[in-house]
């Protein structure tokens, strides 16, 4: 008998490694904003942003 019985299933959770825990997860967005300092330009892009955002949401919920 070969090794082609029972031997490739002993790395079958090695994709889910490593788990971190919700609370430690970070959306990825390291940006500071200021309103202050914010122009025309900034304020279209963050509303385009949030509607885009509000998109993605309700076809994820569906």
């Amino acid at each position: 008998m070969g090794r082609s019985r029972g031997h490739g299933s002993r790395d079958k959770n090695k994709a889910s490694l490593p788990q971190v825990p919700k609370n430690l997860k970070s959306d990825g967005i390291d940006e500071e904003y200021s309103a202050e300092l914010a122009d025309q330009a900034d304020l279209e892009a963050q509303a385009r942003a949030n509607a885009a955002n509000q998109r993605v949401n309700t076809k994820r919920n569906r």
